[in-house]
């Protein structure tokens, strides 16, 4: 996955990008930004490692973190959701997940869950289990995933809608 070919592909469907990062710690906006001339699309990045920062950042809601936990589709949706809504972006990719050590029964490690939102379409989530790959491995793989996911969003979007316009 080119960092590059998502930007240009955003540049050519008129798409800004925001990104709203947990187990990843901002690796997608730092693959984004170690670009040349990214500031074009790229408008800015969350790392929102805890609970209450991904509330106070992203507005993500006390009720959803504590029937789903933080690592669930319902986190990764509010948490795209809200990086569009606090910034000026058209498409905004989250990423959530147990990078490891360890994990539970229910939440295994290499679990991550990703939510894609775009002004004008529903938000979209998924999950992927990565295995037990260790964190590095588990966090590399999700930002990978993560620069798939805008770069497949921008390639078909058709909108050429920015915001503001």
């Amino acid at each position: 996955m080119s960092a590059a070919a998502l930007l240009q592909a955003a540049r050519t469907a008129g798409l800004t990008l925001v990104t709203a990062e947990s187990c990843t710690g901002g690796m997608v906006a730092a693959a984004l930004t170690d670009i040349a001339g990214s500031s074009d699309v790229f408008e800015r990045g969350f790392v929102t490692y805890s609970n209450a920062a991904k509330r106070e950042m992203l507005g993500v809601k006390e009720q959803t973190l504590i029937a789903h936990g933080a690592v669930s589709e319902d986190v990764a949706s509010e948490m795209a959701d809200g990086a569009l809504e606090r910034s000026h972006a058209s498409l905004a990719v989250s990423i959530t997940g147990i990078a490891g050590p360890g994990g539970s029964e229910h939440k295994p490690e290499g679990r991550v869950c990703f939510g894609l939102a775009q002004l004008g379409k529903a938000t979209k989530t998924e999950t992927v289990d990565f295995g037990a790959l260790g964190r590095a491995e588990v966090r590399h793989a999700a930002c990978l995933h993560a620069l798939a996911l805008l770069l497949k969003a921008a390639s078909t979007s058709r909108t050429f809608f920015r915001r503001g316009c």
